[in-house]
């Protein structure tokens, strides 16, 4: 399998946030939480020499990055630079080559006669290539690495140490569509997958854009969930009495009825 390349977004991932799982959460030297933000298409250096660039325009954010931390300016980016490929080569630690998105937001794959036919970047971690035809000629894995296997997963370092890490807005860990994701998470069977067939805005509303990965026996997870299958992660990662889950999105506040979620209308969840 070959495959080829062809606005700002800003991504939460957070560890042991939003409820502390029954399992303790360890991640030593006193650590309680962890919280990455990526912000995409923001530069520190100049693309104009007599421009400032993005974080020269945001003195607020530079100062609070300068200030509270390590601030690293020698980067090289992912070729091409775009959104969903900048956020995953952050999320795994190597380049897209490497993980089976080698550009974003979209590129293409050979087909056996020659042929190509294009693909979307993002999609949940474990599916299959999201293929913009009906009948793809490629099924291997989308986030596809060097063993021809899923690569592994970011948050699977937090959950084993027994804490909760919730998504928002950050690719591909969280689901990115009501079509193949719901299916890979679900089932295509699912009273998921037909609330995305009847009411696919009120589907995109419950589904999509917002997960939490728990650690094993975290109440969080309890219900309205899905076992959090990897088959590929090293080491193994098998659910064991529906522990290792993803949580639905609008269960999340645990005492929120089914009105209360976004219905698509520019209300919020109460939370």
């Amino acid at each position: 399998m070959r495959r080829m390349g062809v606005f700002a977004v800003a991504g939460v991932l957070a560890a042991a946030l939003v409820k502390p799982a029954v399992a303790d959460c360890n991640l030593g030297n006193g650590i309680k939480h962890v919280v990455y933000i990526q912000f995409d298409n923001v530069h520190f250096t100049r693309d104009n020499p007599n421009v400032p660039s993005d974080l020269e325009q945001m003195p607020n954010l530079l100062d609070l990055l300068v200030k509270n931390g390590t601030f690293q300016t020698n980067h090289w980016t992912p070729l091409i630079s775009h959104t969903a490929v900048d956020i995953l080569t952050a999320l795994t630690g190597v380049y897209g080559d490497r993980f089976g998105v080698p550009i974003g937001n979209s590129f293409r794959y050979f087909n056996p006669n020659g042929t190509s036919t294009g693909a979307g970047s993002f999609a949940y971690w474990t599916d299959p290539l999201d293929s913009f035809d009906a009948n793809p000629t490629d099924t291997t894995p989308q986030m596809i690495d060097q063993r021809g296997k899923i690569h592994p997963a970011p948050w699977v370092a937090f959950t084993r140490a027994g804490c909760d890490v919730g998504a928002f807005s950050i690719a591909n860990i969280e689901l990115e569509n009501i079509a193949l994701d719901i299916d890979t998470v679900f089932g295509p069977n699912s009273p998921e997958a037909a609330e995305a067939k009847s009411n696919p805005g009120k589907a995109a509303a419950d589904f999509e854009g917002i997960a939490v990965h728990c650690a094993k026996g975290s109440p969080l997870c309890a219900a309205h969930s899905r076992p959090d299958l990897l088959p590929d992660e090293p080491g193994g990662y098998q659910p064991k009495s529906g522990s290792w889950m993803i949580a639905r999105w609008h269960r999340i506040g645990g005492n929120q009825r089914d009105g209360d979620r976004n219905d698509g209308s520019g209300s919020s969840p109460e939370g």
